[in-house]
């Protein structure tokens, strides 16, 4: 899943070229060449499908040159992640009925990248044997208040799921934290084709009839113009409301591999290299004094001096320079706005 715009990353993301498209890490690679690298050892390249925007499909074939074009499935218009899966798995169904399917989003991170490959490796064959959805679930080291949780039934390591619980309050994620019953929703799910459109039709009918309807035009050169007259009649809609949250056969295999989502600057400080101050900042060109526990963003060959700064979020490209405190990082969409007001779309 590759079209998100990575709002929170604003101004280093833009719509012309989102997050998963960055190397925001400083690695040298994108986030989503890092997933296809991630796992092309478990999946032939002529066996991903990835989903996006119609925008930005020449940007997916540029950062993984080793897909067709025909393996790039653009949504007309984002719809949330439902559609988007039901999409793929349609898709999917058409050419390999019996197949089973991972789906990841193209920007989180993974430090311990073998392991990550033999818990899904593990709910592969857990579906393969199973009735069965599979999420894969974080322990969790913190109270994080930005991730949706999942409850497990027993300590078993692949468990029955209890509930899902969204973005609960601090006093709450504290307790899901002291109990060790819950963990981070990974976002990350396995499952035959067959079991989650049958899950669409249980849960989702009217997104299943729409897809339904149009199951022959998959693979055809039809295929375009009725998938965009599908997503402008389907509801946006993620697939944890409306599938997860009410099947009855969904299992958690729980992990502990260094993941992330890297949501937000605050969740890129985290993981970050740090000088001894704390700070997050480029090995050169950037000149800190006094400054504490920041990080700060600069492009190529531009050189900046910061002082005086205590957690804060400085953020410096070619057309837009964003200071703001740590503390106050949720207001950056409020920003956009504002930004977007008074200029249209030329910076966002």
């Amino acid at each position: 899943m590759a079209g998100g715009i990575g709002a929170r990353f604003w101004p280093e993301s833009r719509q012309s070229k989102p997050k998963q498209f960055l190397d925001i890490l400083g690695t040298g690679k994108s986030f989503i060449r890092h997933t296809y690298e991630r796992f092309v050892g478990l999946v032939p390249p002529e066996r991903f499908l990835v989903v996006t925007n119609a925008r930005y499909k020449e940007l997916v074939l540029q950062h993984i040159p080793e897909i067709s074009e025909q393996q790039v499935l653009c949504e007309p218009v984002g719809r949330n992640t439902a559609p988007c899966i039901a999409y793929a798995a349609y898709r999917l169904h058409r050419t390999d009925p019996g197949a089973r399917m991972i789906v990841t989003p193209s920007d989180h991170l993974i430090l311990n990248e073998d392991d990550f490959r033999n818990v899904i490796s593990e709910c592969l064959a857990f579906a393969g044997e199973h009735d069965a959805l599979m999420t894969v679930g974080i322990k969790p080291t913190r109270p994080d208040t930005g991730y949706g949780y999942i409850q497990v039934t027993d300590g078993k390591p692949i468990s029955k799921v209890k509930c899902f619980t969204e973005k609960p309050g601090l006093e709450l994620a504290q307790t899901f934290l002291q109990c060790g019953e819950f963990f981070w929703n990974s976002g990350i799910f396995v499952w035959t084709v067959g079991a989650i459109i049958e899950a669409f039709r249980l849960h989702l009918p009217e997104l299943h009839a729409l897809f339904e309807g149009i199951r022959s035009s998959m693979g055809t050169p039809e295929e375009p113009q009725a998938i965009g007259r599908v997503f402008s009649e389907c509801r946006a809609v993620s697939i944890d409301y409306g599938v997860m949250e009410k099947a009855d056969n969904v299992y958690v295999r729980c992990g502990d591999f260094g993941w992330s989502d890297v949501g937000t600057w605050g969740s890129l400080y985290q993981h970050a290299r740090k000088d001894r101050y704390a700070n997050a900042k480029p090995a050169e060109g950037c000149y800190a004094y006094d400054t504490r526990s920041s990080i700060i963003s600069l492009p190529a060959g531009k050189v900046a001096v910061v002082s005086g700064l205590k957690e804060y979020i400085v953020v410096d490209t070619d057309d837009v320079l964003m200071i703001c405190p740590r503390s106050e990082e949720q207001n950056i969409k409020k920003y956009i706005d504002e930004v977007k007001f008074h200029t249209g779309d030329r910076y966002i």
